[in-house]
């Protein structure tokens, strides 16, 4: 007499008992399903800030070339003082926005606009003229060397750009490109 042993592994899933093929796939729930993914775009707005760069447009009459004055994030100071801070519980909500805005924050002012770039992505972006700036204000941070500019804009917008790096020559350069008087105003106490 001759006997057989079938081995089966522990790991390796029972065989479907039936045939049915529409039940087969409830016998392995744990494979993941693959679903479509939508292509992401990512948007690259990093340029050296040292020095005014040309974006590559022809220039016509109704469209002039487009020169960058500045090309920038959040200023590193501000995130390594707010990573300093953050060691104590109560400064902690300050640091995680600190490090969220260097990470996911840009700005650039151009000869024709001012665009801030944000998001995680660099999906949000909003851009506006100078001819539409009704009022710049400066608060200086730390001692002066970063500081937040308030634009506002004569349809009563305010747009709060934070940690800026050499915050008061791009605030003069805002006002003059907006034909306004080149008087800043500064607001609030210095601080964080």
């Amino acid at each position: 007499m001759s006997t057989t042993i079938t081995t089966t592994s522990i790991l390796s899933p029972h065989p479907p008992t039936t045939t049915n093929h529409h039940k087969r796939h409830h016998l392995y729930p744990s494979k993941p399903t693959i679903k479509p993914t939508k292509p992401t775009t990512k948007i690259h707005v990093s340029s050296p800030t040292n020095k005014p760069t040309s974006i590559d447009k022809k220039p016509t009459s109704n469209n002039p070339k487009e020169t960058i004055f500045f090309d920038g994030g959040a200023h590193y100071g501000d995130l390594i003082a707010n990573l300093i801070l953050g060691f104590t519980l109560f400064w902690l909500p300050l640091t995680l926005a600190s490090v969220s805005r260097a990470f996911f924050l840009r700005y650039r002012f151009t000869n024709l606009r001012v665009t801030v770039i944000s998001g995680f992505t660099g999906e949000e972006r909003s851009d506006f003229s100078y001819k539409v700036i009704k009022d710049v204000k400066v608060v200086p941070r730390f001692i002066g060397e970063w500081g937040d500019i308030v634009i506002t804009l004569k349809d009563g917008t305010v747009v709060d750009l934070r940690s800026v790096p050499k915050f008061r020559d791009i605030a003069k350069y805002c006002l003059t490109m907006a034909d306004k008087p080149v008087v800043l105003k500064e607001s609030g106490a210095k601080g964080f």
